[in-house]
């Protein structure tokens, strides 16, 4: 038993800062003390820049660290299950970045691995534990808005620059995987079960990899599902939720990074309102969650399964668009 969770980095990701260390600083239930690189010079920068005690000169020598009780992995898509097996082997917590691993096959794996093990495992699909998400859910199960018949998630953003791994397919890239993994998992979330891919439609950056994505679903209750993604297309930035049942409609601006700016509006027979949120960060919301589960056994919304049941749509999608599965690098 521990009364504080030491949690090491693999790599000096630019998400890193945001996704953990300054939501840390304000929880005293956790300490990132320990950072690696494959770069030692730029691990040693880092930990520099954000106070970081301990600087290993590879990925295995930190998660063979005695004095580390978890890690984080913000790696690239392909990395995820390499280190998150590595991690649960070597008697660790684990906190994955989005997708979990580069496709279901691997996410089962991974499922099993942690299944076996009394280790804390969380995929950090960061929006999930935001007070909005619950009070979404908490709508859609009340009945307000009838019977579930539609949803549409649009997760698009503008990423030019065509040399970011996220377009490297040998790193299991693709728009699907880095910003379409959101909107496969808010489909799940909010319409309550894992959908089925009817058709998928991909415009290309090269002949494996998405930059944009459009995808129609359906549901085994019936209702429909839209996911539209992107990287790089005509709609720059759109990021967007919406529920639609035969008595009501919940529409959310910005569902992933709400704290940002969100609007969360609610049209039913009850008449039309506008709800608000904390601007506290997802991902602080997100690592006491964490914490909570390693520490006091604490419940996990993005397991393992689960993330086996969202990586089980984008690998239909990518079928259903032409194009091949990402696979482990």
């Amino acid at each position: 038993m521990v009364d504080q969770v030491r949690i090491g980095v693999l790599g000096a990701a630019q998400i890193t800062p945001a996704a953990l260390i300054s939501p840390a600083i304000e929880n005293p239930d956790i300490a990132v003390t320990a950072v690696a690189a494959r770069d030692v010079t730029r691990a040693q920068s880092f930990a520099a820049k954000h106070g970081i005690a301990q600087v290993h000169d590879s990925y295995e020598a930190l998660i063979a660290d005695p004095d580390l009780d978890a890690v984080y992995i913000p790696l690239p898509n392909g990395l995820h299950g390499r280190w998150t097996r590595a991690a649960l082997e070597a008697g660790k917590h684990v906190l994955c970045e989005k997708p979990f691993t580069a496709n279901a096959a691997e996410a089962r794996e991974i499922a099993d691995l942690a299944a076996r093990s009394d280790r804390v495992v969380m995929e950090a699909f960061h929006y999930r534990y935001h007070p909005f998400a619950l009070r979404a859910e908490e709508i859609i199960a009340s009945g307000e808005l009838g019977t579930l018949q539609h949803l549409d998630v649009t997760f698009c953003f503008p990423l030019p620059r065509f040399s970011d791994i996220r377009y490297n397919f040998d790193l299991a890239g693709g728009a699907t995987m880095d910003a379409g993994c959101y909107a496969v998992h808010m489909l799940r979330t909010f319409g309550g079960q894992t959908p089925e891919v009817v058709s998928a439609h991909a415009r290309l950056r090269d002949p494996r990899i998405d930059r944009a994505m459009t995808a129609e679903l359906k549901f085994p209750g019936g209702h429909t599902g839209r996911l539209r993604c992107s990287m790089w297309s005509v709609d720059l930035l759109r990021i967007s939720l919406t529920v639609t049942g035969d008595r009501g409609e919940l529409r959310v601006i910005n569902p992933v990074l709400p704290h940002v700016f969100h609007r969360f509006s609610v049209r039913s027979s009850r008449g039309r309102r506008v709800e608000r949120f904390p601007r506290r960060p997802t991902y602080a919301y997100q690592l006491d969650a964490f914490v909570e589960a390693v520490l006091r056994g604490g419940p996990v919304l993005t397991t393992p399964e689960d993330a086996v049941r969202t990586m089980s749509v984008i690998d239909s999608i990518y079928r259903a668009a032409g194009l091949p599965v990402r696979q482990p690098t």
